[in-house]
């Protein structure tokens, strides 16, 4: 099951990336024209853009460097001239797997998996640390803001100074969270159940029949998916939500914005109107 949520966290994070960084983010002309001037044969991603950049040739969005460097690990320190974090990222990442790789070899899967974790906390940190220390003059930059909301849960919001969202994001998660434990818990339950009562080797007297045990094991596996895509549809909901309010950051709505409704009395054009007589009717204005 921890393998499914992961593989779902995974796919929430291309998601929100390939939302937010759309083409204008990652084009890049291949035309050798110094004009600026663009090239029909514009991708999605350019590694001539991606390593130039590095190279410190020319600037890159912080959705083409965050996309880049999820592949060739310490771009975003090299980005952003920040080369003394290098060995730190390295020994951070490629340590703890390399140890936890010679635990699983050796057969001790037990202490692997916390050196992958470490491993993981690692790479997580490592982009985090590169989403922060980005250059911009623009605040709110919506792309810091959607990477944030994708590394950390409620980041993003935090980033665009609303705080008061935060706990209902992480409060919507925990919920349904909670729901998919206490689902999880009667799914194996039930499962147990119909597994020994369906074994023919042991004889079983427990007060559940067979059927009833695959019925709420069932019952149980379903709800404890739908608390799986409740999480994720949480998830996806606040990276939405810190993408859109930091676009809509400078947009302003004055004190004196009103609505009056008054009579008036409607004059038709002779020239087109089969009706010439003046009619009554209501006068909307709008002062903003």
């Amino acid at each position: 099951m921890r393998k499914l949520v992961a593989v779902i966290s995974l796919l929430m994070l291309c998601l929100g990336a390939s939302a937010q960084f759309k083409s204008e983010a990652f084009t890049q002309s291949y035309n050798d024209d110094t004009s600026g001037q663009k090239d029909s044969t514009d991708v999605l991603f350019s590694f001539k853009e991606y390593f130039g950049a590095l190279a410190h040739k020319n600037e890159m969005k912080i959705g083409t460097m965050a996309a880049g460097s999820a592949v060739f690990i310490g771009g975003e320190q090299i980005y952003n001239r920040q080369y003394w974090k290098l060995p730190i990222v390295y020994g951070a990442i490629f340590a703890p797997l390399g140890i936890g790789i010679y635990n699983s070899v050796k057969g001790n899967n037990d202490v692997a998996k916390y050196w992958y974790i470490g491993a993981g906390a690692a790479y997580w940190a490592t982009h985090l640390d590169g989403v922060i220390n980005y250059k911009s003059d623009t605040y709110p930059l919506p792309g810091r803001a959607t990477l944030f909301s994708i590394l950390c849960p409620g980041l993003g919001q935090a980033y665009n100074g609303e705080f008061w969202k935060i706990p209902i994001y992480i409060g919507g998660m925990g919920v349904a969270y909670y729901f998919y434990d206490m689902n999880n818990v009667n799914y194996e339950r039930y499962r147990r159940i119909y597994k020994e009562a369906t074994n023919t080797e042991v004889a079983y007297s427990g007060p559940i029949t067979a059927e009833q045990a695959l019925y709420y094991r069932n019952v149980f596996r379903r709800y404890r998916d739908y608390s799986i895509l409740a999480i994720g549809l949480v998830y996806l909901l606040q990276v939405i939500d810190a993408n859109v309010f930091s676009y809509m950051h400078d947009f302003e709505i004055v004190d004196d914005m009103a609505m009056s409704v008054t009579p008036t009395v409607i004059a038709p054009d002779t020239q087109f109107a089969l009706n010439t007589k003046p009619a009554v009717g209501l006068s909307l204005g709008l002062r903003f």
